[in-house]
């Protein structure tokens, strides 16, 4: 009698970012996975960087080729829709892709933002297209032209930052306080940094209007502005949605704390565009490459016929960086609120560098080693809250 061909399962990524590219990598663990990552872009675009990208002061994008396994098929193409009953994506080019198990890993996007005149004169950083059209439209402008960032986040505060440090006069807009995220502290070193970069901090100034030479601030003043940047908020694409399954109100995929759709056992999520719980974690590549390694593991274990693992992770602060020479550090307790406690000067600047560095090297090290990549456990994520979250979405 013939032997049966072993039956081999077939897993599509969606989203080439932090967590879809290493969540790939780790399912190779398995010999019998067929795995097709599915991303718009044919490089890798290290969000992280994009900022230095604008100021052209580094690159932001590496080769596929240098970070995923072997046997990993890239497609570069959109995916239009899922359609769950068929297990079968369609392509913005026409194709669909058949799967086992899915893993959704769209990642997030700039928030459209709603001041009059912004969609049309502001520019984002987001994405790697915006960030190279603002590196264009800086390019041509004299270095004494004034820029206005609006937005005080991480990005906000990283790009104004880099830009001061190239010697061009930066407002930056807080809409309120300076680095939300931050301690008083790391608050003070942020903004002791930006001040001697020659960055001029508004904090309770918020744009109310964009124009193509200036922001209108709330209280009418015009401010010149030859580039304005808009940093503010964040969103995630509608994929989700679209395809009939249930989303938080940014958009982002209801799974429970495996990271498992609530409505559909074949679909796992990570990254920015997960919401497990109804709780997201802060968007992050720190936050996206243990999401990425769970979701795999959540995965292989329903593969395995096993009972997969509940989402555990810990975080242990932020590092921003302040140009090239300066940065950051705020310390945070494991569930990701800050301590009392900052870091700033010439070595923050240094660590900085060597996290962006170690994001790479992590997916790599999968890409070498399936199931070599380790993440920071013991995160106190509110059971019984999670528990009852999750009750009351099914």
């Amino acid at each position: 009698m013939n032997a049966q061909p072993a039956q081999r399962t077939h897993v599509v990524v969606i989203g080439g970012g932090y967590a879809g590219t290493l969540a790939a990598n780790r399912l190779r663990q398995r010999p019998d996975v067929d795995i097709t990552l599915v991303n718009s872009r044919p490089v890798f675009v290290e969000r992280i960087r994009l900022h230095q990208l604008v100021a052209e002061s580094g690159a932001a994008t590496a080769d596929y080729d240098t970070l995923l396994g072997d046997g990993i098929q890239l497609v570069v193409d959109t995916v239009a829709s899922i359609e769950t009953a068929d297990r079968r994506v369609l392509l913005a080019s026409g194709a669909a892709l058949d799967y086992d198990y899915l893993i959704y890993a769209v990642g997030s996007a700039g928030a459209v933002p709603s001041a009059p005149g912004a969609a049309e004169f502001a520019h984002s950083i987001s994405d790697l297209e915006s960030a190279q059209k603002l590196r264009y439209a800086l390019a041509d402008l004299p270095l004494a032209a004034p820029v206005t960032v609006v937005g005080a986040g991480l990005t906000g505060i990283e790009t104004a930052s880099e830009l001061a440090e190239q010697g061009r006069p930066v407002t930056l807009l807080c809409g309120g306080t300076l680095g939300t995220s931050l301690s008083k502290r790391g608050r003070r070193s942020v903004a002791k940094q930006l001040r001697q970069l020659g960055v001029n901090i508004l904090e309770s100034a918020a744009a109310s209007e964009v124009r193509w030479d200036s922001v209108v601030l709330g209280d009418g003043a015009v401010l010149p502005s030859a580039a304005t940047v808009w940093t503010a908020g964040f969103t995630v694409p509608d994929l989700a949605a679209r395809s009939g399954l249930r989303t938080d109100e940014l958009g982002r995929l209801l799974t429970d704390e495996t990271l498992t759709s609530i409505d559909d056992d074949r679909i796992v999520a990570a990254g920015d565009a997960a919401a497990p719980s109804g709780q997201p974690l802060r968007m992050s590549c720190q936050a996206a490459e243990p999401l990425g390694a769970q979701a795999a593991e959540t995965v292989l274990a329903r593969i395995a016929g096993g009972a997969p693992a509940a989402l555990n992770q810990a975080f242990v602060g932020q590092c921003i960086s302040l140009g090239r020479t300066h940065g950051t550090v705020q310390f945070a307790r494991t569930d990701d609120t800050p301590v009392n406690l900052a870091l700033g000067g010439r070595t923050t600047a240094a660590i900085k560098e060597a996290i962006c560095k170690g994001t790479l090297s992590v997916i790599r090290r999968e890409a070498a080693k399936p199931g070599s990549y380790f993440w920071l456990k013991g995160g106190n994520r509110p059971a019984k809250l999670a528990a009852d979250r999750q009750a009351a979405l099914r």
